[in-house]
Order: C-alpha cells, then structure tokens, then sequence
C-alpha cells in the first residue's frame, strides 16, 4: 500500500480535529484518535520541514545552504 500524501495526512488530522472538537466520541476512542493525531502533526512537520530544506538549498546560487526566514522576504 502507498504512503498517505502530506494532504491525505492533513485531511485526516482535520478530520480527528472535528471529531474530538465536537466531543461526540467515547473516551477511549477520543485517545485513541488523539495518539494518531500526535502522530499525523509529527508526520507533517517532518514533511514540512524537509520541504524548506529543499527550497532552501534550490533558492541558493552558490549552493550553500542559508537560513529560512519568511518574515524576512515579507519586509
């Protein structure tokens, strides 16, 4: 089976988000949905933080890689 995209894996973080917001669950389904969402969020940051890796090092023109900073492009 294929690995879950990164928006596969927000979309379902979303969805365990609603579920446990809503308080509608069970207690041991709401920790067991909370444990997979730990999970999920710790997926994405991985993901996203590779992502900024990457861009990072592609946005260089010596080929070193620099800091990501986007607050200061806002500037």
């Amino acid at each position: 089976m294929a690995k879950p995209t990164f928006e596969e894996n927000l979309a379902q973080l979303e969805s365990i988000v609603t579920n446990l917001e809503q308080g509608n669950v069970p207690l041991e389904e709401a920790l067991a949905q909370f444990k997979t969402g730990i999970t999920l969020s710790k997926q994405l940051e991985q993901t996203l933080k590779q992502a900024e890796t990457t861009v990072t090092q592609m946005m260089t023109e010596d080929g070193q890689a620099v800091d990501f900073d986007p607050k200061a492009d806002a500037k």
